[in-house]
């Protein structure tokens, strides 16, 4: 993947334009800063992104493939939008694995490497209805990263998080940046976007621009 375009994007709901006109080119080895306030359209933009909302008009594309016309979603991409669904009743590794029975590209020793890296203990058992908020997190994360995804779509990816294992994921997106992966995170937290990204966009009402230097 090197690119995404969005060329001319507005999506409207309930007769109000949620994404106004959004033009933008994402390039591969980068680490985009999506920085608003609470329904500034950071979120919507990340769940177009996703495919998981159809344009009112404009388009996204990944490379050359169009998506909703050439693709449903986006391949090899890592999503981390509002709350995504783990399987309490099972351990982390188990819902790592469990996943990667769909796409068959991430080995136990793939699972296993990424759960040492957001800092869950792959060998644990302990069923993730227990876990506190940090570590359900840790495992979102390590869901979204364990397939090696050449995209990685990320809203508020720290939070619940203590300061260890905060600096811990910023490296992880760092080394997986300069693997070429493209990185968009949506954050209002500021040093997570001053910290991480190479570029910073500001969404406000709608409209995004690339903040100036």
């Amino acid at each position: 993947m090197s690119k995404i375009i969005v060329e001319n994007y507005t999506k409207i709901l309930s007769d109000k334009e949620v994404l106004k006109n959004i033009n933008y080119i994402f390039e591969s080895g980068m680490i985009y800063g999506l920085y608003g306030r609470n329904g500034s359209g950071k979120t919507m933009l990340l769940r177009a992104l996703a495919g998981m909302i159809y344009a009112t008009s404009g388009q996204i594309r990944y490379d050359d493939k169009v998506l909703h016309k050439d693709i449903d979603f986006p391949e090899d991409t890592g999503i981390i939008i509002e709350t995504m669904s783990l399987l309490p009743q099972y351990d982390a590794f188990t819902n790592l694995k469990m996943l990667s029975m769909i796409r068959h590209i991430a080995s136990e020793e793939d699972i296993k490497q990424t759960l040492e890296d957001v800092g869950l203990n792959p060998s644990d058992k302990k069923k993730v209805k227990t876990y506190s908020l940090g570590m359900k997190q840790k495992l979102v994360i390590a869901q979204a990263l364990f397939e090696k995804p050449k995209v990685l779509l990320l809203d508020e990816p720290t939070n619940a998080l203590d300061e260890i294992s905060i600096y811990r994921i910023r490296d992880l997106f760092k080394k997986l940046r300069d693997t070429g992966c493209i990185i968009i995170i949506a954050s209002h937290n500021k040093e997570d976007i001053d910290c991480l990204c190479d570029k910073v966009l500001i969404m406000k009402s709608g409209e995004l621009s690339e903040k100036q230097e």
